[in-house]
Formats: structure tokens, C-alpha cells, sequence
């Protein structure tokens, strides 16, 4: 068989270079199960050391851990939802293209306080005993208020940036900030 002159002089150059990248994936590949193999044998033995969760401990959900003085992991029982007469349901509404509804939505149940203030997020308006209202101002700035839709008063509101954290976030802390100092009938 004939080769070109050039195909002649690159073919050991070819040949030189796909052995030693076959050869050096060989060393990384080695060197990754070296490498791994004693991090495995020990996750193994960390984990059959602890005690198993028995069946009962699992369905006694929800828990949350905490730690004692002496730094050991405590659980204690979570505080449970307010009774279904005594719920407040919100309906959040947002006119703004940057913060919808679902984004305030999120914050507010993240919060803690939000639940055990007695609040509850409902996507019926007509449901709702209080109404979120968020809208985009100026720029960076956010106005929301917090509506009885039964007799239309503002209960409060308030203004946002958002600069230093996000508009959602912020809006949720002032709605729990301000709902805790309402006095409710």
C-alpha cells in the first residue's frame, strides 16, 4: 500500500500520541480507584457503627433535631398547625413582572412564624381573609399592602428595595413583622 509522503512522516506521531492517551487515562482512572477505595471502606464502617432508626421513631414524623448543652443531637417535637376554624387565609395578588405571586407565596411559608401565627395560603380570592397586594413602584422599589377584603381596610403596608436581598423575601418578613402586631377579634 502506497501512503503520501506526509501521511507517512504523521502516522508514528499518531500512533505515539493515542498511546500515551490511552495510557494516561489508564494512570488517572487507576489512581481514582485508589484513591476512592479506602474513602468507601470508610463510609461503610461510619455507617454500620451507627444505631438504625427503628420503624416507630420514622412514623413519628414531624421532628426536628436541636442540641442540649452537651452538644448532642436532641429531637423535639415541631409545633403543630393551628385547628382549621381559627386559620387565616391569604391570597397573595402581584402586578409586578419581576415578583410573582408563587415567589411571595414560597417566602411565606418558609417562615416559621408565618404558621404559627395561624396563616394559611389559599388561591381562592374569594376564600381569603386577608389579600397580599404587591406591586412595582420605582426603579428597585416595591409597595405592598395587606387588605381585609370583607371591609376593605388596609391593615398595612409598606415599602421595599430590592437592593440587599430579594423583594419576596422582604415582603414576607414585613407581612409577619406587621400581622403579629394586629390584634385579631
Amino acid at each position: 500500500m502506497y501512503l503520501p509522503t506526509y501521511e507517512f512522516r504523521l502516522w508514528p506521531v499518531a500512533a505515539s500520541a493515542t498511546g500515551l492517551a490511552v495510557s494516561g487515562f489508564a494512570f488517572v482512572l487507576a489512581a481514582a480507584f485508589v484513591l476512592a477505595w479506602p474513602c468507601r471502606t470508610v463510609a461503610q464502617n461510619s455507617l454500620s457503627d451507627s444505631p438504625q432508626p427503628t420503624a416507630a421513631s420514622l412514623a413519628t414524623r414531624p421532628r426536628q433535631a436541636l442540641k442540649n448543652d452537651s452538644g448532642r443531637a436532641v429531637e423535639a417535637e415541631t409545633k403543630r398547625a393551628p385547628v382549621a376554624d381559627n386559620i387565616r387565609r391569604v391570597f397573595v395578588r402581584s402586578t409586578s413582572v419581576f415578583v410573582g405571586a408563587a415567589v411571595v407565596e414560597n417566602k411565606l411559608l418558609k417562615r416559621p412564624e408565618f404558621h404559627q401565627l395561624g396563616f394559611a395560603i389559599t388561591r381562592e380570592e374569594s376564600q381569603a381573609s386577608l389579600i397580599l397586594e404587591l406591586r412595582h413602584d420605582v426603579l428597585t422599589k416595591y409597595v405592598f399592602s395587606v387588605v381585609d377584603p370583607t371591609s376593605h381596610m388596609v391593615l398595612a403596608s409598606g415599602k421595599v428595595s430590592s437592593l440587599g436581598g430579594t423583594v419576596a423575601g422582604k415582603v414576607a418578613k414585613r407581612f409577619v413583622k406587621d400581622m403579629s402586631l394586629v390584634r385579631w377579634p
